[in-house]
């Protein structure tokens, strides 16, 4: 009976080292940047902290249909950084909120975070282009090429900078055709 335990055992056993290993480079790929895209550096999150308006994005299902879509990011206790997105649901009157969490992936002056709005799953949050200068703009992209956000300060962004941004997304593989261009008529919630 020991013997037939041990045959049947160890298959759940590499099975069970396998899931693990799969799982883990699915996570990891999770968290990547695509090949082309490189992260900002001296990225610094005291300056990167505060409100941001959504410009433009590619549209995703958690954010299907919302309008005056900002999000909010201040410090956590853990030293991670509080996500708080909010959208304007017209369908059904109603603003929508979701928060989540976040951490850097590589050091604190690189622009490479991982974000969590469900659970213990992160996402990807790659700051690929920043108005350095004055934290005015900024561009973020998933691990792959069908998450991307161009964000401003104010509801609104100029348009040379806008089709500067559009262009980089282009040339780093974006369907810039599909972005969405959510309205801010209303202010923030």
């Amino acid at each position: 009976m020991r013997k037939l335990f041990r045959r049947i055992a160890q298959p759940r056993a590499v099975l069970y080292t396998l899931a693990v290993v799969i799982f883990g480079i699915c996570l990891g790929g999770c968290l990547g940047i695509p090949n082309n895209a490189t992260a900002v550096r001296n990225f610094e999150l005291e300056r990167y902290l505060g409100t941001w308006y959504e410009i433009a994005r590619l549209d995703h299902r958690f954010e299907r249909g919302l309008s005056r879509v900002h999000a909010e990011y201040s410090m956590r206790d853990d030293g991670g950084v509080r996500v708080i997105n909010t959208g304007y649901n017209q369908e059904d009157g109603k603003w929508e909120r979701a928060e989540g969490r976040a951490y850097f992936v590589d050091k604190p002056e690189i622009g490479r975070l991982k974000v969590a709005f469900f659970g213990p799953f992160y996402g990807a949050y790659n700051v690929v282009a920043l108005d350095q200068e004055h934290y005015s703009y900024s561009m973020v992209i998933s691990s792959n090429t069908s998450y991307l956000w161009i964000l401003a300060r104010h509801p609104t962004l100029n348009s040379k900078i806008l089709d500067e941004l559009v262009a980089m997304a282009g040339k780093l593989g974006f369907d810039t055709d599909e972005l969405i261009y959510p309205k801010h008529d209303g202010g923030k919630n």
